[in-house]
């Protein structure tokens, strides 16, 4: 254990990222569907994967499919983690745990690689190593289900897949559009939301997606795919099995390698605001708040009642990508609030979503994002952010046709835009205050 200890910080989240995508492939091994693993894998990567469509589902993919495909996307974004000059940061965790969240629905180990090629020549031309630009090899693959539609479904709709030469010219210019395109869009982002959306690539990924969008579709008079939902009956105990003993086994190995809590209070209260975890705490403490805020996400999806499709895990996975870049319990809990508020609103018939409508679901995941306004403006900005996000979390796809995975950490960006000048303007931030009082 000494000799972990005197690991560094990266070291360390990088084994456990290796860890969780070891996990993923056990999962596939013991998965009630064994026998679908590569008919769903197959399905998974040639159907539609324009928003949402719960891979879980027997008629879109398989659970072991699903999970063999966690497990595929997370050995990819491992390898690039051992690139020479490659630095893994709480960036680094956001950016993995973001990209194979969406492996139960959106993203497959097909769509993913033009995205990645296009990454590759943005290095290139930049003359810059692979290693240093790992965090946008995953976050490109933003727009992955735009990348099948293309290979597969365009520019006809509603036909049997059918791979064709102008899919392929088309899929690897998106590609190179958007490798080259997301690393400078993603360092503009902060200029937008203030630092306030843990979510940085989400309003570079959603601008980039309707312009991407907007040129296929509206542009070239293509009809566009409907915007629908396809969602499975889920299942309730893998899912919490899967992830209770991940997130416990983290907050075990967190409190070895740190040798006890200590420090894990400072770490809970943190405001998110422009934090990396990995630069001002232990690495253990680090380790354990991956499975604090673990537990804790999956308490609340229970209490809530959502169903456990593929898409209510990968929001666990999504929602989980902060803990080193902000997000804890204590900061995410208003937002949550603000989210029950408007859901229950909904038994009054004032509001069209319940709080456990798998639209809401997800939303939630990415409203969490938002943490940092409930750490420098207090617990009441952060249950009024979450709320101004429910509100505008369903009518935002339209935007980008449902291509954008990033579409709550995109909504999360606008809510930025439009709330935090007012409370800018109206209130003194915690850091301001403690400036204040010296």
């Amino acid at each position: 254990m000494d000799r972990i200890r005197k690991q560094d910080a990266g070291s360390i989240l990088r084994a456990v990222m290796c860890a969780f995508t070891a996990a993923f492939l056990i999962a596939a091994l013991f998965a009630p569907d064994l026998s679908e693993i590569f008919s769903g894998l197959k399905r998974i990567c040639l159907l539609p994967a324009q928003l949402t469509k719960d891979y879980f589902k027997p008629e879109i993919g398989s659970i072991s499919g699903s999970m063999l495909n966690y497990f595929l996307v997370g050995a990819v974004c491992c390898a690039l983690m051992f690139l020479p000059g490659a630095k893994v940061t709480g960036g680094t965790v956001l950016a993995y745990f973001l990209t194979i969240g969406f492996c139960s629905y959106g993203m497959t180990i097909l769509n993913i690689i033009p995205l990645m090629l296009g990454v590759a020549v943005y290095c290139l031309i930049k003359r810059q190593s692979f290693g240093k630009n790992l965090n946008f090899f995953m976050f490109a693959t933003a727009i992955a289900p735009i990348i099948t539609q293309v290979l597969f479904y365009y520019p006809t709709v509603g036909e049997e897949p059918h791979l064709t030469l102008l899919g392929v010219v088309l899929a690897l210019v998106i590609g190179v559009v958007t490798g080259c395109a997301m690393p400078a869009l993603c360092a503009h982002s902060p200029g937008f939301h203030k630092g306030y959306d843990l979510y940085n690539a989400g309003p570079a990924a959603g601008f980039l997606c309707f312009i991407i969008f907007a040129i296929l579709y509206k542009t070239a008079g293509v009809e566009a795919p409907a915007i629908t939902a396809t969602l499975g009956e889920g299942n309730r105990a893998f899912v919490n099995v899967f992830c209770i003993i991940l997130f416990a086994l983290c907050v075990v190995c967190g409190i070895a390698i740190n040798g006890g809590v200590k420090g894990y209070g400072q770490l809970f209260m943190d405001s998110g605001y422009k934090s990396d975890f990995t630069a001002k705490y232990a690495p253990g403490l680090c380790v354990m708040n991956i499975g604090v805020y673990g537990l804790f996400i999956l308490l609340y999806y229970n209490l809530v009642g959502a169903t456990f499709t593929g898409t209510t895990m990968g929001a666990v996975f999504c929602m989980l990508c902060c803990c080193c870049n902000g997000a804890t319990p204590w900061n995410v809990f208003p937002i949550m609030i603000g989210y029950v508020i408007m859901g229950l609103l909904n038994r009054a018939g004032i509001t069209a979503f319940a709080v456990n409508a798998q639209a809401i679901v997800v939303g939630l995941c990415f409203a969490s994002g938002l943490a940092p306004i409930t750490g420098e403006y207090g617990v009441l900005a952060g249950i009024i952010g979450g709320m101004i996000h429910y509100c505008l979390v369903t009518s935002v796809p339209i935007i980008h046709g449902g291509f954008n995975l990033y579409n709550g950490g995109f909504t999360a960006g606008i809510v930025c835009f439009l709330y935090v000048p007012i409370l800018e303007h109206y209130f003194k931030s915690r850091s301001q205050r403690k400036a204040l009082r010296r």
